[in-house]
């Protein structure tokens, strides 16, 4: 065996040793690649876990921090009540076949998630009324927290106690999206998109929504 033939060898062979170890870093790096997104995912997971808990928390906060008399709690009350009552009576006029088994808001808010046509007509109804998510949810908090002591008004006597209800919340309500939520209310109510609250739906009222608070 000549020099050239041995040189030959050795290089053949240091080539097989350099690509195995360009092999192992190959996989070595599929692995970092694959631990790196695995940390990416569960950042953004905890990120938008923290991030809904903590706006969780802020909403509970805005709806708990204004002192409001009886009155003006009343009044912003019943807006809430008529609203909420109106989502779920214009659901059910989209889906008449389904009313049994919607028998509250709290049922809609349950089998949107998984239901898609439950959830098309949901959207649909929001943009009909003009409102949005961020709105039900800040008036669900509202009627959640103040539900067990507030007491419907009805348009006459809300009239009688108050002039221009959107003034007092736009000086009382510092949360944006809270005051946006309450606005929205009253500008549904008196467009007349609302329905009134009958005598037989207030014992219900209590069951419109279920508790978003852990």
């Amino acid at each position: 065996m000549n020099n050239e033939t041995t040189t030959l060898i050795s290089l053949k062979e240091a080539m097989k040793r350099v690509d195995k170890k360009l092999q192992a870093l190959e996989a070595q790096f599929k692995e970092l690649d694959f631990t790196k997104d695995n940390l990416t995912q569960k950042f953004e997971y905890h990120s938008k876990a923290f991030s809904s808990q903590a706006a969780q928390d802020e909403m509970w906060t805005a709806v708990l921090t204004p002192r409001f008399t009886s009155m003006e709690l009343n009044i912003l009350y019943s807006y809430v009540v008529e609203v909420l009552i109106c989502l779920h009576t214009h659901v059910l006029e989209k889906l008449p076949d389904l009313v049994r088994g919607l028998p509250t808001l709290a049922s809609i808010l349950r089998r949107k998630v998984k239901n898609k046509r439950v959830r098309v007509v949901w959207e649909s109804v929001l943009e009909e009324l003009g409102l949005q998510e961020g709105d039900i949810t800040a008036l669900c908090t509202f009627f959640i927290a103040h539900g067990n002591k507030a007491e419907h008004y009805p348009a006459k006597v809300r009239r009688m106690y108050i002039r221009d209800v959107t003034v007092m919340i736009t000086n009382m309500v510092k949360n944006q999206i809270l005051q946006n939520g309450l606005l929205k209310a009253v500008q549904v109510v008196e467009k007349g998109k609302a329905v009134k609250t009958s005598k037989e739906e207030k014992p219900s009222l209590k069951e419109l929504i279920p508790s978003v608070k852990n």
